[in-house]
């Protein structure tokens, strides 16, 4: 029995040996002569080519073209290849992928809503999409005070990141008598105590981190200088506070 079972076992090790060599003989004679023997092709430049003319001249080259992804970027126009692999000028076997990244063109966002909306609230929506608040006017009208009643691009228009949106803001029936004073760069307590020198009271209070300037500086102001109140009314403040969320100066 024993030699029985010892013969079944060197005749498997002398199957799987024959089978090793077969293995190696068909990769030595078969397999790597006609990978080696594939034509070989240089990787034509498709940088700056629309998706379809990309497209064709690759497959015309023999090349297999695959789109991987599409970024935004200010550097070449929508639709237009900005990123192959492999890059041109490699020589590379004729049918290899070329993988294609093509451009979005510059990111564009649509306007929202402003009017009916205060300065604050404005800032954060515009803030959110990208955009920027930018020259805040004040007129008397019959609308509420302090309400947005107009805005410098209607709601749904695209604009680049980065833009600026002017807002009209009603000033209400009738005009200031008080200019309001200039508090950027004041800390809240200097700032507190100009709007009291003033007759005017402090509104909305939006901490905001800062890495460079000490917490409690005012960074920006609603409504901004120059602008008209009256006596008693109210100025948002735009106040720096330390990256752990401290507030102390």
């Amino acid at each position: 029995m024993k030699n029985l079972l010892k013969s079944r076992f060197i005749r498997w090790l002398i199957y799987i040996f024959a089978a090793l060599v077969l293995f190696i003989i068909l990769i030595d004679d078969v397999i790597m002569p006609w990978y080696v023997s594939e034509p070989e092709t240089t990787v034509p430049n498709v940088i700056g080519m629309k998706e379809t003319e990309a497209v064709n001249l690759l497959q015309d080259s023999s090349f297999d073209p695959i789109i991987i992804d599409t970024t935004f970027g200010e550097t070449y126009p929508a639709g237009t290849i900005f990123l192959q692999k492999p890059k041109a000028g490699e020589v590379v076997k004729e049918g290899r992928n070329i993988y294609l990244f093509v451009s979005g063109g510059e990111q564009v966002v649509e306007v929202p809503k402003l009017i009916g909306k205060s300065v604050l609230d404005a800032k954060f929506s515009l803030e959110r999409i990208g955009l920027i608040l930018g020259k805040v006017t004040r007129l008397t009208s019959d609308k509420p005070q302090d309400m947005i009643f107009d805005q410098q691009y209607a709601e749904g228009t695209e604009l680049k990141k980065g833009m600026k949106v002017n807002i009209t803001v009603s000033a209400g029936k009738g005009g200031g008598t008080i200019s309001v004073p200039n508090l950027i760069g004041k800390s809240l307590t200097e700032a507190l105590e100009i709007l009291s020198d003033s007759s005017l009271t402090l509104g909305k209070i939006n901490y905001q981190p800062s890495l460079t300037l000490l917490p409690n500086t005012i960074i920006d102001q609603y409504p901004s200088s120059g602008n008209k109140l009256n006596p008693g009314q109210t100025v948002d403040l735009f106040v720096t506070k330390s990256e752990d969320g401290s507030d102390k100066e």
